[in-house]
C-alpha cells in the first residue's frame, strides 16, 4: 500500500489486519458451504435451493478476493493455507450431513446471520476511521444481509409448500 494510503486509517493496522484476514476465512468457507450444500441438497424445491446456493458461493468468493486485496493493500498477507480457516474464522463451517433442504437452508441462515454480525462490527470499526475499508465492508453487508433474506424467503416458500400438501 502507498505511505499516504496507510497513514489516513486511523486504526491499528495490525489489528485490522488479523479482523479482515478472519472475514476472509469466513468467506472461504462460506462459499464451501454453499458450494457443497449445491451439490448435496435433496428434497422439494431442490432446483431453487440449488440455484440459489450457487449464487451465494460466486459472491462468497467474491467477497474473499475483496477482502485479499484490502490485506494487500494495508502491507498484510492474506491466509494461505487452508488448514487456517477454520481455526481462524468467525463463523466456522457447518458440513451438509443431512442434505434435507430444510436442513441446508437452516444452516445457511446460520451461516449469514454469522457474517452479518461480523461485518456489522467492522462497519462500526471502521466507520470515519478507514473509509476504504469501510466502504468495501459495507457493500459485503449488504449481499450477506441479503443472502439472509433469500434463504428465510425459500424456506418460508418451502412451509407454505408443504401446508398446501
Amino acid at each position: 500500500m502507498g505511505t499516504k494510503g496507510k497513514a489516513i486509517v486511523q486504526l491499528d493496522v495490525d489489528e485490522l489486519i488479523r479482523l479482515l484476514n478472519k472475514a476472509f476465512a469466513d468467506e472461504w468457507l462460506a462459499y464451501y458451504q454453499y458450494w457443497t450444500g449445491a451439490q448435496v441438497v435433496k428434497g422439494p424445491m431442490r432446483g431453487a435451493v440449488t440455484a440459489e446456493l450457487n449464487e451465494h458461493a460466486q459472491d462468497e468468493l467474491r467477497h474473499a478476493g475483496m477482502l485479499t486485496e484490502r490485506i494487500m493493500q494495508l502491507g498484510g498477507e492474506f491466509i494461505l493455507d487452508p488448514a487456517d480457516w477454520k481455526k481462524l474464522s468467525n463463523c466456522s463451517y457447518d458440513a451438509p450431513e443431512n442434505p434435507f433442504v430444510k436442513n441446508i437452508l437452516d444452516q445457511n441462515i446460520k451461516g449469514e446471520q454469522c457474517a452479518i454480525e461480523v461485518y456489522h462490527k467492522l462497519v462500526e470499526l471502521t466507520r470515519d476511521k478507514d473509509i476504504v475499508t469501510y466502504n468495501m465492508v459495507v457493500e459485503i453487508l449488504e449481499d450477506e444481509v441479503e443472502h439472509e433474506e433469500d434463504l428465510q424467503a425459500l424456506l418460508e416458500d418451502l412451509e407454505i409448500a408443504k401446508k398446501q400438501k
